[in-house]
């Protein structure tokens, strides 16, 4: 083991950072720019709708649009088509990421999926019973279902907008809140909103279904024909009365995700510099296939479906639903109705009151529940921007009502959209003000972080800079012949001098054989020079470096650094530490890792960019939580 408390003195910054963000962390920072499109497209079709010639908007919408092949066929207006067909591929992307974070995320352990169910049930049962306070009985009481459901794209949009730096458990909360409002608000829609049932298409729907499971185990060609099976299980679902964006929803929580591993990552690079050798049609495909399996199904749809579900699909689905023509009569009409302010105060005040009442429930000592993942007052900021009802309100809505009474839902659901937030903001500013002391107490309280990271730091055994009982402990896996590893250099220097021996810094060798063949012979001299004391002086050496590491470059920078050369070399050609070097590789394996530079902070994987401004919030935020004192 090699230790150097000294991090004075560093300096550099990297010129670029690459991206390792995490579908989570890509799909919550679109998001953004989503919620302000999505605005966008509902300030316009308000605007068409009371426009001189607002006549156009519904003889737009209402439209019918037929396909027929043989002797059947769909037949439906541009606003259904929109609706029920495109917002398919929204509540399949939902979906998919709900997913992953199963899968690879903070639900993998699946007990701490009890805090946000419960919030859920709460949040969408509080709602419904406010709406029903104020219609049982009358002729809106059929519309419960539009005050039930969070708007995912709009509660994390706003979420992103006004916190931009708020923490991943809060958006990660409100995303698997959002899932379970709008899964039981899908089959709230089938049970309740569905007048006619076909059982025999319904049937064919199931099998369908089944048929889509069981092509993930299918070999290459399953893609071509899952998108197949796929449209057939809509057109399926369309013709058994139930609304079809059940089906997109369904199949995005049967898609899995997993990290790419390295045999797979190593057979894509085979593949590639095959094609590179033999430049044949064959050959390309082969690669492009090998590049494509190195990347789970799940990962693969989010990347190529989210932007269209983001920027195009939500915001037409907005631009079909919001056009209100807005009357002096209208508006006297909806600050009266019990329709308008059921919804309105279903969302601004029962979302939040039914999510703090079900996560109460679900933390309880009595019922032997997990700790919450978030803090009293996060919880109250989160279930603010969870009271945002747009999307699936405005579908339950047309299905419960027409004319003035859809436009009075309409209305409540809008409305939704202007107070949530400000309440959202409002309470996350109160939430900054109180004092540091009740913050960290309530802090505490929350669940411990899942650790990502397989064998702990061990001082006895890894290379460590900086002092043992540091707060922080940074572990990189790297390559010396790593590009992007020798880029980070510069920051992690930078860091180490900003936060003196409050951090400490590991580093483990995981040389990508396929890609840098001088890799594997640096990590084992780097060991060699460890064995005379003299790690990191050897590891500084090598990264600065990159481009000259063949054996006479590593026993030139051995004599430079004043070691035994003549030692450090036999060892090297007698492949003395190549165990050494495995045992790290196989830790990389066990905790996911696949490629170079790859960050743990106190056990957590980083996701995101390692720039020093990225790196040094992820640092400041494991310290700060470092030092909350123990739960009782």
């Amino acid at each position: 083991m090699s230790t150097d408390g000294e991090a004075a003195g560093y300096a550099g910054r990297t010129a670029w950072a690459r991206n390792l963000a995490a579908p989570v962390r890509d799909f919550l920072g679109t998001e953004t720019g989503s919620a302000i499109v999505l605005l966008a497209a509902a300030v316009v079709a308000l605007i068409w709708a009371n426009a001189p010639w607002s006549s156009s908007y519904e003889t737009l919408w209402t439209t019918k649009l037929t396909i027929t092949i043989g002797g059947g066929g769909i037949s439906a207006d541009l606003r259904h088509w929109v609706n029920e067909g495109l917002m398919t591929f929204f509540f399949l992307v939902v979906g998919l990421e709900a997913k992953r974070e199963l899968d690879l995320g903070e639900l993998r352990e699946r007990r701490r999926l009890a805090v946000p169910l419960f919030a859920a049930i709460g949040g969408m049962t509080v709602p419904i019973a406010i709406y029903l306070a104020f219609n049982a009985g009358g002729p809106g009481a059929k519309g419960w279902g539009a005050a039930m459901s969070t708007d995912t794209a709009f509660a994390l949009g706003a979420l992103a907008l006004f916190t931009p730096r708020a923490a991943t458990r809060l958006r990660v909360f409100l995303l698997t809140l959002a899932v379970v409002d709008d899964l039981c608000a899908l089959l709230v829609i089938a049970i309740a909103y569905t007048t006619r049932v076909s059982v025999v298409a319904l049937a064919v729907a199931v099998a369908l279904f089944g048929l889509l499971l069981a092509l993930r185990y299918a070999p290459e060609w399953r893609r071509q024909l899952s998108v197949v099976v796929g449209v057939a299980l809509w057109v399926a679902m369309f013709k058994s009365g139930i609304d079809p964006v059940v089906s997109g929803l369904a199949a995005g929580l049967a898609t899995s995700a997993y990290p790419p591993s390295r045999d797979d990552l190593e057979r894509a690079t085979t593949l590639a510099r095959s094609f590179r050798e033999q430049p044949t049609p064959e050959l390309a495909r082969s690669a492009q296939r090998g590049v494509q399996s190195a990347i789970s199904p799940n990962e693969r749809l989010q990347y190529g479906l989210h932007p269209w579900s983001s920027y195009v699909i939500v915001p037409l689905f907005a631009l079909a639903n919001a056009g209100v023509h807005v009357t002096g009569r209208l508006m006297e009409d909806a600050m009266r109705s019990p329709i308008t302010l059921g919804i309105l105060v279903g969302y601004v005040v029962g979302k939040p009151l039914g999510i703090f009442c079900g996560s109460w429930i679900a933390t309880r000592p009595t019922l032997h529940g997990p700790r919450s993942p978030l803090s009293t007052p996060l919880l109250a900021a989160g279930g603010a921007f969870a009271g945002i009802g747009f999307t699936v309100s405005l579908l339950i809505a047309d299905r419960a009502f027409t004319g003035e009474r859809l436009d009075e839902a309409k209305l409540g659901a809008l409305g939704s959209v202007i107070l949530a937030p400000l309440i959202g903001w409002a309470v996350l500013r109160l939430v900054r003000r109180l004092p540091g002391r009740v913050r960290a107490r309530q802090m505490a309280q929350t669940a411990e972080d899942i650790l990502d990271l397989a064998r702990d730091v061990d001082p006895e055994r890894d290379h460590v800079r900086g002092p043992d009982d540091a707060l922080v402990t940074l572990v990189e896996y790297g390559d010396f012949e790593c590009p992007y590893c020798g880029q980070a250099e510069g920051v992690i220097r930078e860091l180490l001098a900003s936060f003196g021996d409050e951090v400490r810094y590991v580093w483990r060798h995981l040389p990508l054989n396929d890609v840098h063949p001088n890799a594997q012979a640096a990590a084992e001299a780097s060991e060699a020079a460890a064995a005379q004391g003299r790690f990191w002086e050897m590891h500084d050496t090598l990264l600065g470096h990159q481009g000259d590491l063949l054996p006479n470059d590593l026993e030139d920078y051995a004599q430079q650094l004043g070691l035994d050369s003549e030692r450090m070399m036999e060892e090297v050609r007698r492949r003395e530490y190549a165990p050494r070097v495995s045992e790290d590789v196989a830790s990389a394996d066990e905790s996911g890792v696949s490629g170079t530079p790859t960050f743990f902070v106190n056990g957590r994987r980083h996701y995101g960019a390692y720039d020093i401004s990225t790196l040094t919030e992820t640092v400041e935020a494991a310290r700060r939580r470092a030092r909350l004192p123990a739960p009782a």
